[in-house]
């Protein structure tokens, strides 16, 4: 594979792995189910570290998106019936 010095030197200064983000990028590109989501610089960049620098795949973080899915539904949940005892009241 050829990468141009500059994009090399770019993903070298951010201390990100290559070979790591490749494998993510593939992932993504032949994945059948997929989200995307729009997240804050810092939140990229260390999911960018994260992935490229330990081998974690999508799939490793799957649990967690889940899990913080779950709670997130819990929180709205509690928000909508305080709000209805509030209009009760």
């Amino acid at each position: 594979m050829m990468v141009r010095e500059d994009q090399y030197q770019r993903l070298l200064d951010s201390g990100l792995n290559i070979s790591g983000l490749i494998r993510d990028l593939i992932d993504d590109h032949l994945s059948h189910h997929k989200i995307t989501l729009s997240v804050s610089e810092e939140t990229r960049k260390i999911y960018d570290q994260v992935v490229s620098n330990t081998g974690a795949t999508d799939a490793d973080l799957e649990k967690y998106v889940l899990e913080s899915l779950k709670k997130l539904l819990r929180g709205r949940i509690e928000q909508m019936q305080n709000l209805e005892k509030s209009l009760k009241g």
